[in-house]
């Protein structure tokens, strides 16, 4: 049998839960890894990501129904959304990607109350069976090491400017 360590997730486990929204200013986001603030919605890091580069783009406001966002919430989360494709794509040259909201706890939503889009970039061989066997992730670069390598390239994307 193989071992897999990931030291990293103890911390989580063992770690007290804080109430609040991981998604707002105003509670327990961690703006470290914060990629891009906009107006309206901002990209962050999957600190738990499915796989290497995973991001997600939320709005600002509190909302947990699509159905609820204002014109320029939507605008801004869909602009923002093609704007990590860019990035990963010139940062980490995947071969495809998986979009996608989880909207609802039935649908796999983590955090269920606070509307949220996951960019993840795919590569053909990325997963194996372990995921499903062995109910193990493996995530195959540190966290802060792929801000290091994705921050420069959002950069070059300032706000109002187009992917």
């Amino acid at each position: 049998m193989k071992s897999l360590y990931a030291p990293w997730r103890m911390e989580y486990i063992r770690g007290e839960k804080v109430d609040g929204c991981i998604f707002c200013k105003d509670s327990i986001r961690d703006n470290g890894f914060v990629l891009h603030d906009g107006r309206h919605a901002f990209i962050i890091m999957n600190r738990y990501p499915y796989i290497t580069g995973h991001l997600m783009v939320a709005p600002h406001r509190h909302v947990h129904n699509i159905e609820e966002l204002r014109l320029e919430e939507h605008c801004e989360m869909f602009d923002l959304t093609a704007r990590c494709v860019k990035v990963l794509k010139e940062a980490m040259n995947p071969q495809g990607f998986n979009l996608g909201m989880n909207l609802g706890r039935a649908a796999g939503a983590g955090v269920e109350d606070h509307l949220h889009m996951h960019i993840v970039p795919r590569w053909v061989g990325d997963t194996n069976a372990l995921s499903v066997f062995g109910e193990v992730r493996v995530v195959s670069e540190d966290l802060m090491k792929t801000k290091e390598a994705l921050l420069p390239h959002f950069r070059k994307y300032e706000e109002g400017v187009r992917p």
